[in-house]
């Protein structure tokens, strides 16, 4: 069974839609499972501590989920044009995979989601992707044979899947971003399964 890691953080619960969505896709594939993982928000209170287990959605990221997966998919609402500091966090926390090269050579990608059409979606994508790139993964984004990139007047980028959630994080994932979201789990366990039948 090829595993897909979806790991992400969401604060109005969009990004977590388009996990959902991305989870779909991988799982739109013949022997592939997808595993959802979020991350606990980073406090400015130096004595709080996040409970264990999230009150919703799926369990907290340990490392041994990074080293369980085929290929990862990485989710953050936009943050000034980067990921959200609470998923920053985590990666800060896997020097120990990269200095043993434990996720070198498996397929990556990156998703997000933005209050604001033009608020920085593909520079959050990138900057995503430079944590991905030091751990020596592969990155996997969408190819312009998705006839929905060239169409879609909200999110959707050749960096990876991104929604516009409105002014006030309400408005819903629509048709052609859920469709590229799809797309993107479908190519990334493509890819996981190719460079696994590589390896043998």
């Amino acid at each position: 069974m090829t595993e897909i890691l979806i790991l992400y953080y969401s604060r109005f619960e969009a990004t977590a839609a388009m996990a959902e969505l991305i989870a779909h896709g991988v799982e739109s594939v013949e022997g592939a499972s997808a595993r959802l993982r979020t991350v606990p928000p980073v406090s400015t209170v130096c004595e709080a501590v996040a409970d264990d287990i999230p009150a919703s959605g799926p369990p907290y990221a340990e490392r041994d989920d990074l080293l369980a997966c085929d290929g990862l998919a990485l989710g953050s609402p936009t943050r000034f044009g980067n990921m959200a500091a609470p998923l920053k966090y985590f990666l800060d926390g896997t020097s120990d995979l990269w200095m043993s090269g434990a996720l070198a050579g498996r397929p990556a990608a990156a998703f997000t989601s933005t209050a604001s059409l033009h608020g920085g979606q593909e520079a959050t994508l990138l900057t995503m992707m430079l944590p991905l790139l030091h751990h020596g993964m592969f990155l996997v984004g969408l190819p312009y044979t998705e006839e929905t990139l060239r169409s879609t007047t909200t999110g959707g980028t050749p960096y990876g899947p991104s929604h516009y959630a409105g002014a006030d994080s309400d408005r819903p994932v629509d048709e052609d971003e859920a469709r590229l979201c799809r797309a993107l789990g479908h190519r990334l366990t493509e890819a996981a399964l190719q460079l696994a039948r590589g390896r043998r």
